[in-house]
């Protein structure tokens, strides 16, 4: 099969998520994983620098079009609005087709804690390029790392809410709706906890 196959990516990608839930992160080769996709080990690395940016490399694809939908937002856009558009931006890569591997690759990583760790690397340099964004915006530092911050865990929620959703629910309102919710939480938290009433000595039930 020719390495220069237009669709080769997918089809390792394929291939690989296939074979880390059958075998395991660990117990798969490179080579097993071009054979299953038809392909050779020089194609793989053309499209992959190792087997594990077969599970994080679309986190950069989702950092620049985070970054990209910041700054295409109106010049007077508050910061909720920024992410926002920032959320509104994912939607050409977060499609049903990605959903069904999103869940091939939670499983994998949940189970293995050295891929879990390089899921954290990726979170911090998706947030990073969310902060730089808004700072480019004339955000200040610390609200734009809370910004960011904000974003991931609206995002994370978001995927949790979007992998139990019908195959064509989009995923942008989810991620909006998430943020939404912070929001109304955020708010809550100088709002005193109503105490548990106490019973008088005596009385009982």
């Amino acid at each position: 099969m020719s390495r220069w196959a237009p669709d080769a990516r997918e089809r390792l990608e394929s291939a690989a998520l296939d074979l880390f839930v059958e075998n395991g992160f660990d117990q798969t080769t490179v080579a097993q994983i071009a054979d299953r996709a038809g392909l050779n080990r020089a194609t793989f690395f053309r499209h992959f620098t190792d087997k594990r940016e077969v599970l994080f490399g679309g986190e950069d694809v989702l950092a620049g079009l985070f970054a990209d939908g910041i700054r295409a937002a109106a010049a007077d856009a508050t910061l909720a609005q920024c992410l926002r558009a920032a959320f509104a931006a994912t939607d050409p890569v977060m499609t049903p087709q990605r959903r069904a591997k999103a869940v091939q690759r939670r499983r994998v990583v949940a189970a293995n804690s050295d891929l879990q760790e390089r899921g954290l690397l990726k979170h911090a340099r998706i947030a990073a390029s969310i902060s730089t964004a808004l700072r480019e915006r004339g955000t200040d530092e610390l609200t734009a790392r809370l910004g960011a911050e904000v974003a991931m865990l609206a995002f994370a929620i978001a995927a949790e809410r979007w992998l139990k959703a019908d195959d064509d629910e989009p995923f942008p309102p989810l991620a909006q709706a998430a943020l939404s919710d912070l929001q109304v939480r955020a708010a809550e938290l100088d709002t005193r906890t109503p105490a548990p009433a106490v019973l008088p000595v005596g009385t009982g039930g």
